[in-house]
């Protein structure tokens, strides 16, 4: 049972009768626990809820079409609290985060839900066979699962979770119930990579078609693992042995199935010096959220926009610079030099942060926070407006890791902050100073 917050103005749950602070019982018979409860018993024509309101027991029967909305709102988009997670992964860069931030920062969540509705990755340790059988039966799909390794004792080492290697099982009955997988490895150098990566791989692979495809990242260390598990950065040798572990294997089976499956996140290519692969290779691109592919998306979608460029445009006078982690900077100052190739009255400075506040061995662009981009762009010249990746800031837009307000960077470096979304053609776009594109 779930409690209504709002009825929404001439809603049909409104006009029904049903009032703010109702409890929901039930739609058709079924009881509601949660959104994917609500969502799936409510797509029929015909909808009687069960209502408790005060000591009374209330039914309301509404026709609708099959897949509208009835106006009800809850305290929470889950109807339920977030299902915390149960490991303690060696990699967990939650623990890797300094003390003071804001809470929220601090929960780990492993909810199979938010996977569904947002795109988190799961574990599966929390879940329960019927957990399992419910999101076959509900159909949803894909789901994303954090995968590690597929050698049980392994996983159960690096999740610190007795239960991680079992349910690894669930893999096979996601897939025997038509439930599209997308997967993930974190990986750690020493532990899950060389022949165990290349277990995993060949294991997972097996699961096709259903599994969708598969990203390779490198684990994050900051520098607050201090009685954490000793874990080594990955390097330019070592990285290089990563990649052509994952084409190898990504070769044979795109052989085999016509696909791509495997797939390295640009960080490794970054780090081994090696050039990102062309864009067919990255297909549908279906692990961009990852990381996986997101450079070479940008330049495509960067060269696209310049080349619809008019005249007037290509003649717009700018001084501007822009602030990216350190792993991205070449890349970003080589889309910045073709953009002043084309347009000859633009000037760009590219500035890498070095991440003092995480610590040198955290380069991506994502957790560059707020006080470092103040001690470090502090003085320089940033001309009329500075650029930032929009995912330095929360999802709110307002705020970095470390508690800054754009507001506030904005006010220290004495320059407009233009946080910007992260593709090509927007980049371009706020470098011109163009606003519609």
């Amino acid at each position: 049972m779930v409690k209504i917050t709002e009825v929404l103005p001439d809603s049909r749950a409104s006009k029904a009768g049903i009032k703010d602070g109702d409890i929901l019982k039930s739609v058709n018979g079924h009881e509601i626990n949660d959104v994917l409860d609500y969502r799936f018993y409510l797509a029929e024509k015909t909808v009687k809820l069960e209502i408790i309101r005060g000591e009374e027991a209330l039914s309301f029967v509404i026709e609708k079409d099959t897949y509208d909305d009835i106006g009800l709102e809850f305290q929470t988009p889950l109807m339920d609290k977030k299902h915390r997670c149960e490991n303690k992964c060696i990699f967990c860069f939650i623990d890797q985060l300094p003390k003071g931030l804001r809470d929220t920062l601090y929960f780990k969540d492993d909810d199979s839900r938010l996977s569904f509705l947002h795109g988190n990755y799961i574990t599966l340790t929390n879940l329960e066979k019927k957990d399992i059988e419910r999101i076959i039966e509900m159909h949803i799909s894909p789901v994303n699962v954090s995968i590690h390794t597929t050698n049980p004792e392994l996983r159960c080492k690096m999740m610190h979770n007795k239960r991680a290697g079992e349910v690894l099982s669930y893999l096979d009955m996601l897939a025997s119930g038509g439930i599209d997988i997308c997967g993930q490895i974190v990986l750690c150098r020493g532990i899950n990579d060389g022949e165990e990566l290349l277990r995993t791989l060949n294991d997972t692979a097996k699961l096709y078609p259903r599994l969708q495809s598969l990203a390779v990242v490198p684990s994050g260390l900051t520098a607050y693992r201090e009685g954490l598990y000793p874990l080594e950065p990955f390097d330019k040798e070592s990285s290089r042995r990563v990649i052509e572990d994952v084409e190898k294997i990504n070769a044979h089976y795109h052989k085999k199935y016509g696909k791509n499956l495997f797939f390295c996140s640009d960080e490794f290519y970054l780090m081994a010096e090696r050039e990102l692969p062309k864009d067919k290779y990255y297909e549908e691109y279906s692990q961009i959220e990852n990381g996986v592919g997101m450079l070479r998306s940008f330049e495509c979608e960067a060269e696209a926009f310049l080349d619809t460029l008019t005249k007037d445009e290509r003649e717009i006078k700018r001084h501007i610079s822009v602030a990216t982690g350190t792993l991205a900077y070449d890349f970003i100052a080589g889309i910045v030099k073709k953009i002043e190739k084309k347009c000859r009255n633009i000037r760009c400075e590219v500035y890498p942060i070095v991440n003092d506040f995480f610590g040198h061995s955290i380069t991506v662009s994502g957790l560059v926070t707020g006080v470092d981009l103040i001690k470090q762009l502090n003085g320089k010249g940033l001309g009329e407006e500075l650029l930032i990746s929009r995912n330095m800031l929360r999802a709110e837009g307002d705020l970095f890791l470390c508690g800054t307000s754009l507001d506030e960077l904005k006010e220290k470096l004495g320059v407009n902050v233009l946080p910007v979304e992260n593709d090509g053609g927007s980049f371009v776009a706020a470098v011109l100073g163009i606003t519609e594109v």
